[in-house]
């Protein structure tokens, strides 16, 4: 079986997509890759003294795109929150009915 060899910048790549899902699987998921190979990649860079962060410099557009899915996930957060209470106040014994 022949080993795959990924270039620098798939890799860089690949660490930054990790940074801005929050999770290692995720992004290798997504890149139909193994998880751990994201790991050692950014442990490498950390070793190195180079962060995914500092190695590329963000533009502004990843900069609001990161913003804005941060902005997502609190949003989903909340709405889930307020599913659980609505499921919660809907099952109770009628007090809350009138609201």
């Amino acid at each position: 079986m022949k080993k795959r060899v990924y270039d620098e910048s798939f890799k860089r790549m690949a660490v930054e997509l990790s940074d801005v899902k929050g999770s290692v699987k995720e992004a290798a998921e997504e890149l139909g890759i193994d998880p751990g190979r994201i790991s050692k990649w950014k442990n490498q860079y950390k070793s190195d003294g180079t962060s995914s962060q500092s190695a590329t410099a963000l533009s502004d557009e990843q900069k609001e795109i990161r913003r804005l899915q941060k902005e997502l996930r609190e949003a989903q957060q909340e709405r889930d929150i307020l599913k659980k209470a609505v499921s919660i106040f809907s099952k109770g014994d009628g007090r809350y009915s009138d609201l």
